[in-house]
């Protein structure tokens, strides 16, 4: 038997960052697919409350809103399977808190003219912080992730303690001076390591040099607002998830490559992120491709990062094995991704075979991935895509050379350039998805 208002509390789930939800079955499957969610059968739920029920519907209007704006009251009902009065007080609620308003009139055969739904993302922001271990940055959004402020970027320091001081002032900063941007909801943080499930501490984050590092709790007394942190990987994977509007879907599921200092992985399967016990999971980074191979930052040798991080290439073109856990020396900081792609469309051999070298190793990396998830989608994103032309037949054949039948060829790989700065996405979308998706509402008991 289910505890709670009923089975009728109880369906299907979602992960938003925040945890999982379940909506209410009676409006079916149909309802789910359009608001984006996948169904599966609930396990290890908590206990429902009244008024659980009404406010899981909420959260379904509000992600169809989102997805589908602009929208009328009508089509939202006949999405939801439910009737015209039930749709009529959810909107009425999310008007009065400002989540969505009424726009423009559309046409209409007979009767009534619709009016139609949209996002209230007006005087609303979040600030996107991405955190990276020598220049990080932060920008302000609106509550979808379109950017509101331009980016700003600045020297990472180190040590957590004076980056919470420096952060929070640079945060305070940004909002005093564009006060045109609203309410700030809340600061969204993306960091090159893992982060607990709690989300309140950064685990292991070997490129900055950080083990069980306090990070969001200081960071939000220091601000003054609510502060979510997440594995850059992860919150990528999260905003692509979250990017579907209209009548796309995200047709299965998905990986997202973050190619920069290292190497960050995405998983969403299920309609869910790939997260394990510990909030570790999807580090396919760190999967040995190679024994023998370079340190990785993690102090193994091998991992898949090693082999494909901007610093693994710049290290193959100028033939030096760099260790990731020292300082880099000036000569090979003042050389990026960027010049080495350069040089190779100049004719560089060596540059052109560096690059290759990289491409050849992202798909047999890819392929372990492929073989343990079988995507529909792969994203990547990072400074080696500006020369996708050439190297992205690299990668695939390598990918479809390990891939096992009948994944073979199946998955489609999709570059999402770096200007549309995916990472501060990832980070914004930290703060704004929890909005679309209702916290677990029942628990099984015997």
């Amino acid at each position: 038997m289910w505890q709670g208002e009923s089975a009728h509390s109880l369906g299907i789930d979602v992960d938003t960052g925040a945890g999982d939800a379940y909506i209410n079955p009676d409006y079916g499957q149909n309802a789910c697919a359009a608001a984006g969610v996948h169904v599966r059968a609930p396990a290890g739920v908590r206990a429902a409350r009244r008024g659980t029920s009404r406010e899981i519907n909420r959260q379904i209007a509000l992600s169809l809103i989102r997805m589908r704006q602009p929208i009328s009251r009508a089509d939202l009902a006949r999405l939801m399977g439910t009737r015209r009065s039930v749709v009529t007080v959810l909107v009425n609620d999310l008007i009065a808190e400002g989540r969505i308003f009424e726009g423009a009139t559309g046409e209409a055969p007979r009767g009534r003219k619709p009016t139609f739904l949209y996002l209230d993302s007006r005087q609303r922001c979040v600030v996107a912080v991405d955190l990276r271990p020598t220049r990080s940055s932060l920008m302000i959004t609106d509550i979808v992730g379109e950017p509101l402020v331009g980016m700003t970027s600045f020297p990472t320091e180190r040590d957590p303690e004076r980056l919470v001081v420096e952060l929070a002032a640079r945060i305070r900063e940004v909002l005093d001076r564009h006060p045109e941007t609203g309410r700030c909801e809340g600061v969204g943080v993306v960091v090159p390591g893992m982060v607990d499930r709690t989300g309140t501490r950064v685990m292991f984050a070997p490129r900055l040099g950080w083990h069980d590092v306090a990070f969001q709790e200081p960071l939000s007394a220091r601000v003054g607002l609510p502060v979510v942190i997440e594995n850059s990987g992860k919150a990528c994977a999260l905003a692509q998830a979250w990017s579907v509007r209209g009548d796309s879907a995200v047709a299965g599921d998905l990986v997202f490559l973050s190619v920069s200092d290292g190497l960050g992985v995405g998983v969403v399967t299920n309609g869910q992120l790939l997260r394990g016990q510990h909030n570790a999971g999807g580090e396919f980074g760190h999967i040995p491709l190679a024994l023998e191979g370079p340190r990785c930052a993690c102090g193994a040798f091998g991992c898949w990062e090693a082999l494909v991080s901007n610093l693994a290439t710049v290290s193959r073109y100028l033939g030096r094995e760099l260790d990731p856990g020292k300082p880099i020396p000036p000569e090979v900081a003042a050389l990026t991704v960027e010049d080495v792609i350069s040089r190779a469309r100049q004719g560089d051999a060596l540059a052109d075979a560096a690059l290759r070298a990289t491409a050849r190793y992202l798909g047999a990396g890819l392929a372990a991935v492929v073989n343990a998830v079988d995507p529909a989608h792969i994203y990547v994103s990072g400074e080696i895509t500006s020369d996708w032309d050439r190297l992205g037949p690299v990668v695939r054949a390598a990918l479809d050379e390990r891939t096992l039948e009948p994944s073979r060829g199946y998955a489609d790989i999709v570059v999402v350039p770096p200007h549309t700065l995916p990472r501060l996405r990832g980070a914004a979308a930290l703060v704004t998805t929890p909005a679309y998706a209702a916290p677990v509402v029942a628990r099984q008991v015997p």
